[in-house]
C-alpha cells in the first residue's frame, strides 16, 4: 500500500458520500478525528458538492459537524475575479494542452457552464488551500468512480497523473472506491483506467471521443471533460 493513512481516509469518505453509505462515511469521519489534520476532511466534504450536489454534501457535513463538535470554520473572502484567474491556472495544470479544447467544447454545450466550471469548479473550490491538488484530484476520482461517470472519470484519472499522483496511488484509490460498487461498476472503472494507461504509453493522436462525448457525433479528439 502506498497511500498515506490521511489520503486513504479522505478518499473513503468521498466514495461513501457518493455511495450514500452512512456507515462507511461515519467510519471515515471517526478516523479523521483521530488524525492530525481533521481540517482536510472539512475540505474533502466541502468539495464534494461539485459532484454529488448540495443535498448529499450538506448531509455529509451535518454528520461531520455532529461528530466533531464545535463551531464551523469562518467563511473565506469572496473574490470572483481571483477565482477566475486561479481556476484557469488549475484547469491548465489538470488538463495540460487539452484545456483550451475542454473550455471550447463545454462552451459549445452552454457558455455559462464553461464560466462556472472555470470560476467556481476549479477556482473557488478545487484551487482552494487546505488540500493539495493531488489530494483533490484523488478525491474526485473516488467520487466519479462511485457515480459511474466514465467520461469524467477518464479525465480526472489523467488529471490526477498530470498534477503528480503516482499510478499506484491512483490504482489504490480506484480499489477503495470499487468497494462501494457492484461488479459491473468495478469492471467499468478498471476498463477506464486501462484506457488511460494505454493512452499514456502510446503517444500521438488520441483515440477516443471528446467531441462525440459532447454530442456532435465526431470522433476526432480526446475524452477529457470536467
Amino acid at each position: 500500500m502506498t497511500l498515506s493513512r490521511r489520503t486513504r481516509t479522505l478518499v473513503r469518505a468521498s466514495a461513501a458520500v457518493a455511495a450514500r453509505d452512512d456507515e462507511a462515511l461515519d467510519a471515515a469521519l471517526a478516523e479523521a478525528l483521530d488524525s492530525e489534520s481533521p481540517e482536510a476532511m472539512e475540505e474533502t466534504l466541502l468539495q464534494s458538492y461539485l459532484f454529488v450536489g448540495y443535498p448529499l454534501a450538506l448531509g455529509a457535513l451535518a454528520r461531520w459537524r455532529r461528530m466533531r463538535g464545535g463551531p464551523p470554520p469562518e467563511p473565506r473572502e469572496e473574490d470572483w475575479e481571483a477565482w477566475r484567474r486561479r481556476g484557469a491556472r488549475v484547469l491548465r495544470a489538470v488538463y495540460g494542452e487539452q484545456h483550451e479544447a475542454l473550455r471550447r467544447n463545454v462552451r459549445h454545450l452552454h457558455p455559462e457552464m464553461e464560466r462556472w466550471m472555470v470560476t467556481e469548479g476549479y477556482g473557488k473550490v478545487l484551487g482552494r488551500e487546505g488540500l493539495s491538488l493531488v489530494e483533490r484530484e484523488l478525491n474526485v476520482v473516488a467520487l466519479l468512480t462511485v457515480l459511474r461517470t466514465p467520461v469524467q472519470l477518464y479525465s480526472h484519472l489523467r488529471g490526477a497523473l498530470a498534477v503528480g499522483a503516482r499510478a499506484e496511488n491512483v490504482e489504490e484509490v480506484l480499489g477503495e472506491a470499487c468497494d462501494f460498487l457492484e461488479p459491473p461498476g468495478r469492471e467499468e472503472a478498471w476498463k477506464t483506467w486501462k484506457r488511460v494507461m494505454e493512452r499514456k504509453e502510446r503517444p500521438g493522436p488520441p483515440a477516443g471521443g471528446f467531441r462525440r462525448a459532447h454530442g456532435d457525433g465526431r470522433d476526432d479528439g480526446d475524452q477529457r471533460r470536467s
